[in-house]
């Protein structure tokens, strides 16, 4: 079974229709934001309630389960009319964090600080990185990821050596923070934005020695597919979102669906294995969007995001 995260900052419309698309098996609620979703006709869970007492100890045995199962659904903005539901599947969320592992290397001396809203794919690394590597997980108070005094003092009195943020939020965290408070930093993730040269700069001039990676990715896409780590040298201007992860590919192709040579101007598809299963109840979509990959079996997706190779094959965004 997947999850679906609804959270309690959404409009109730917008509530009342995820729940209408994804029909799920049970609703998890607390108290205080059970009247939020109305009238109900699923069973519902109250957290705040003792309703683990008369659970089984021990896991269900559900025999059959494959790693194309459904991990969770996230539903995307809507910008262009109702929001839709992403299907990814467990084989493509865990490719991506055991790359996470591999890159970066977390052990039980690391903290990640949770402040990405559930609702967005962020989230699903802060929770799982942690989790199956011994490190510990600290949870941001709700809000708190818009706050730079607090985000200053939590890093220090939890000593959190990993965190994420959208270069908009950086910017504002390095201008009003203290940040003299994340001198015990090991490393910051960034995506979500463009990633400017300037703060890159900034960064290092504010916490020289510690690390920040530009990640890129769509929902669609099991969170991130490609990484660039910012520790050279040379700062370019727009900070290249790099090289495929793990298993993955990554193709800049014009309108005829052909490889553009290096330097030209492309949309960028995403093929491997972190390519979702498609937008719940939306098979038009789908099939609009996630394509048979001409180069490789499989299928790959549509990102409507345009880039560029750069000489040492680093892949430069350039925007929608």
């Amino acid at each position: 079974g997947g999850y679906v995260p609804l959270d309690p900052a959404y409009p109730l419309d917008r509530l009342a229709y995820m729940l209408q698309d994804s029909q799920p098996a049970a609703l998890l609620v607390q108290g205080a934001t059970r009247s939020l979703l109305g009238d109900v006709t699923v069973p519902v869970v109250d957290l705040d309630q003792n309703t683990w007492a008369h659970q089984p100890v021990s896991n269900p045995q559900v025999p059959g389960l494959t790693a194309q199962h459904q991990a969770y659904v996230i539903y995307t903005s809507g910008s262009t009319g109702q929001p839709k539901g992403v299907i990814n599947e467990h084989a493509g969320v865990v490719n991506r964090l055991l790359w996470m592992q591999d890159a970066y290397g977390l052990n039980a001396t690391d903290a990640v600080l949770q402040k990405t809203p559930f609702s967005f794919d962020v989230s699903v690394w802060e929770f799982f990185w942690p989790l199956f590597t011994g490190a510990r997980l600290v949870m941001a108070r709700p809000g708190g990821h818009k706050e730079p005094a607090y985000l200053c003092e939590v890093i220090a009195a939890e000593q959190i050596t990993t965190l994420h943020f959208v270069p908009s939020m950086l910017d504002v965290f390095l201008a009003h923070g203290d940040v003299s408070q994340g001198a015990g930093l090991l490393r910051v993730m960034c995506s979500g934005e463009a990633l400017p040269g300037g703060l890159v700069r900034r960064f290092k001039q504010q916490l020289p020695g510690i690390g920040l990676y530009n990640l890129y990715g769509p929902t669609e896409a099991a969170v991130d597919v490609t990484a660039w780590n910012c520790a050279r040298p040379v700062v370019p201007d727009n900070t290249p979102i790099g090289k495929p992860i793990a298993n993955t590919r990554m193709y800049l192709l014009d309108a005829r669906l052909q490889p553009v040579p290096l330097g030209v101007v492309g949309e960028l598809f995403i093929a491997g294995v972190q390519v979702a299963r498609g937008y719940l109840h939306r098979p038009e979509l789908t099939a609009e969007r996630f394509l048979k990959d001409p180069f490789n079996p499989g299928r790959m997706y549509r990102t409507g995001d345009v880039g560029r190779y750069l000489p040492d094959g680093n892949i430069e965004y350039l925007g929608r």
